[in-house]
Formats: C-alpha cells, structure tokens, sequence
C-alpha cells in the first residue's frame, strides 16, 4: 500500500468509498467495505463481532459478492483506522482475482493508501 491522492482514485472507486462509509456508520461498525464486480456490480461488509463469530469488512463483502455468482471482481475499498489492509482480507480479495486496486480510506473519507491485491 503506498499513499495516495483522492485526484487518483477514479470516479468508479469513489462510489466504493460512499458504500462502505454508509454500511459502516448504519451499524456503529469498526469497519466498513466495499467491492465491485466485473459486472460493475457492488457489495457491502461491515466488521461483525458476535460471540460465536467474527468475519471483517472486506472478507464480508467478498463473500457477499462470490455468493451473488461474482466470478470477478474489478476493486475493493476499506473504511478503518487501523494503518493498513488486514493480510487476510487481501488474501480473500487473491481468492476471487488479483492484481485489482485495494484502497485503504480513513473514517472520515480520505483514501489513505492504495495498494493492489
């Protein structure tokens, strides 16, 4: 992940970011995230925390897509205050495709580094 510039993230990506910071704050969630399929379409997570179970954002949101007949996806995009994309939710991301863009944001919206997965 290297630092970036919200002027280099496309128009695309940045629908991605307004996902996840709208799935993270309906639910009070640490994190939140969002990816796009090949088809362009788009899928939520929120970091869950249960007794019984706990899955993150990313992971959430990959499942998500791949149980909607995603075979493909095109982007990812994390919403956190942690300084970095968790290495297994990137793994998720490598389960489906690499070499997709994978965009750390903070919680107030600024994409803080990009990175490809």
């Amino acid at each position: 992940m290297s630092d970036v510039t919200g002027e280099s993230v496309s128009a695309e990506d940045r629908k991605l970011l307004t996902m996840a910071r709208s799935a993270r704050a309906r639910i009070g969630a640490i994190e939140g995230a969002a990816v796009r399929d090949g088809d362009g379409r788009t899928y939520t997570g929120v970091s869950i925390n249960l007794p019984s179970f706990s899955v993150s954002a990313l992971r959430l949101a990959v499942a998500s897509a791949v149980a909607a007949g995603a075979s493909t996806l095109e982007a990812a995009l994390v919403v956190t205050e942690a300084s970095k994309v968790d290495g297994q939710d990137l793994a998720a991301v490598r389960d489906v495709t690499t070499g997709i863009p994978v965009y750390l944001a903070t919680p107030d919206g600024s994409i803080a580094a990009a990175g490809t997965a």
